[in-house]
């Protein structure tokens, strides 16, 4: 299907921690990446996500430099410079522009929100939402469990049971949610360690608390407006602060899924 002659152009819709372990990981192997945001991402793990990058114009992730650039210019720009481009694009105009060999649908936004195989001449959608052969290519398993990271020629991956994936052997406490409405402030650091019941942020004064001790990895960008039950940050309760910078394991497997796909260059076999 691919040629040789170049390096293949890659869409990565999707900045968040597990778009951005896979676009990392596709670049470190040489392909052209452009990941497209929208403009206020409300992406928590933000030191290992290039979503970042549309909050503070430059993020790195693990010695990838990303930039907020605009357009196929802005794009080609930035490859010759080395740099990962990030687009604000919601639609994903940047397709029908750019023509690239390969999209990847990373929302994960556990349906499809506008993927079509007919996008590029390989279509990968990660996670539940998606049928291969249908509306992508392949699909990549995205649920913890022996499955994680297996590339589906045919069918779906395996539904979402609503339950955060265990980490340190806690699934939901480990999830910090926003108690009311308001405009998100946090008040601890991607990084630091807390205690059970500490106010890591507030939403217009109401804190926010940790349900568990541990290492925050993660904590929603300032300015944001929340809602009760709202996904604010992240506790991991091993307590590696290391392991808040990055990339997870849960991601580089879902990033080799979708290396074997683009190398098996979409036969499935």
């Amino acid at each position: 299907m691919f040629g040789a002659e170049r390096a293949l152009r890659i869409v990565v819709k999707g900045g968040g921690d597990l778009a951005s372990g896979v676009a990392w990981r596709l670049w470190r192997c040489g392909f052209l990446i452009t990941v497209t945001e929208v403009e206020r991402p409300t992406c928590i793990r933000r030191a290992v996500a290039f979503a970042e990058a549309v909050w503070e114009g430059e993020t790195m992730v693990e010695g990838v430099k990303a930039r907020r650039v605009s357009g196929p210019a802005g794009v080609e720009t930035a490859w010759r410079e080395r740099v990962l481009p990030v687009v604000v694009d919601p639609s994903a105009s940047l397709v029908s522009e750019m023509s690239p060999d390969v999209v990847v649908d990373a929302i994960l936004a556990k349906r499809n929100l506008g993927t079509r195989i007919t996008d590029a001449p390989l279509v990968i959608g990660l996670g539940p939402g998606f049928v291969a052969g249908v509306d992508v290519h392949a699909a990549v398993e995205t649920m913890r469990g022996h499955f994680l990271g297996r590339v589906i020629w045919e069918g779906e991956a395996l539904p979402n049971t609503g339950i955060p994936g265990p980490v340190g052997g806690h699934t939901e406490r480990r999830v910090i949610r926003a108690p009311s409405s308001g405009t998100f402030r946090a008040r601890r650091a991607i990084g630091d360690l807390v205690v059970e019941d500490e106010v890591v942020a507030d939403a217009d004064g109401d804190p926010v608390r940790s349900r568990l001790p541990g290492v925050l990895r993660g904590i929603l960008h300032d300015g944001i407006q929340v809602h009760p039950g709202m996904k604010v940050g992240d506790v991991d309760p091993r307590g590696v602060r290391e392991h808040c910078f990055t990339v997870s394991d849960k991601a580089l497997a879902i990033a080799g899924g979708v290396l074997e796909a683009i190398l098996s260059e979409g036969r499935g076999e």
